[in-house]
């Protein structure tokens, strides 16, 4: 099934977009044409590819920690209480602003990871910036860093770029306040995920400018599972780095039973690891969200 004809009819929106987890839709009321519902699918994707089957509840765990991440955070974004959000998708949804969006992904690390850890093997750096020799996969950085990524096109691989190459794509000045929103909002979540016993180690974040203000405003999702990597504080402490809240799991079965650098279609996720990935989503939101609002 592609990804249109998985799209969930709506009354009074149409559907004008997919990506590989969520589904956009416009108004059919040209009164709210600056408006877009924003559709988290169940589907996981990993290596560039939608994978079968979906993780059940897992549109709905990525927008209601959205939500309650934009509740904590003083920084305009795109949610919209203008019109409500229709019945069929409620719960998975987000009627929002439309933005001219940055052609940016703005990711933040504050540990060392991923791809991160990678290039950091590679030449001691993280987007051309300069880290000490001798960390180890996990290590806190001495500060958390800005290391942007230019988004690419559905079904390419984004690309990690320095800071010169964003000021290239954006100006110089919407370069430094991405800069500084991006670091302000990490040190923000960072600390409120410690007090729920977790380490942001690293995310990411989408911005674009709302055409109403001219201010560079938050969209997308924020600081979800499939955004960002989450762990166990105590894990780390116990010297465990790999374990995150997140699909990792689904990851990890990938490159154990397919080629990911292959052509051919990736195999089926058993059920084992769907109900795992599951239970990870549910559980980082039920942490974060019993905390007290400040």
């Amino acid at each position: 099934m592609s990804l249109i004809e998985a799209a969930v009819a709506i009354k009074g929106w149409h559907h004008v977009y997919s990506g590989k987890v969520r589904d956009l839709y416009e108004s059919d009321d040209a009164a709210l044409s600056h408006l877009i519902l924003v559709v988290a699918s169940d589907r996981v994707s990993a290596f560039d590819q939608v994978l079968e089957p979906a993780i059940p509840g897992k549109g709905a765990h990525l927008t209601e920690l959205t939500n309650w991440w934009f509740d904590r955070l003083d920084v305009p974004n795109h949610a919209s209480l203008e019109v409500p959000v229709p019945p069929e998708v409620l719960g998975r949804a987000t009627v929002a602003k439309k933005l001219d969006m940055f052609p940016v992904e703005c990711v933040v690390r504050g540990y060392i990871s991923g791809s991160g850890w990678k290039d950091y093997l590679s030449n001691g750096e993280i987007c051309g910036v300069k880290l000490p020799a001798g960390l180890s996969f996990g290590d806190k950085l001495p500060e958390p860093i800005f290391t942007p990524a230019y988004k690419a096109p559905l079904g390419e691989h984004d690309e990690n770029i320095d800071f010169e190459r964003v000021v290239e794509l954006v100006g110089l000045e919407n370069a430094k306040e991405l800069r500084r929103l991006s670091l302000e909002i990490f040190t923000r979540a960072s600390d409120l995920a410690e007090r729920a016993g977790l380490i942001l180690a690293d995310t990411k974040f989408e911005f674009g400018i709302d055409p109403a203000t001219g201010v560079i405003t938050l969209g997308d999702e924020v600081l979800t599972p499939d955004s960002s990597r989450f762990w166990s504080k105590q894990a780390w402490l116990n010297g465990e780095r790999k374990e995150s809240f997140d699909k990792q799991i689904v990851r990890n079965w990938l490159a154990d039973n397919w080629d990911t650098s292959s052509e051919t279609a990736p195999p089926a996720l058993p059920a084992a690891v769907v109900e795992q990935t599951a239970a990870k989503y549910a559980e980082l939101v039920s942490l974060l969200t019993a905390l007290p609002k400040d």
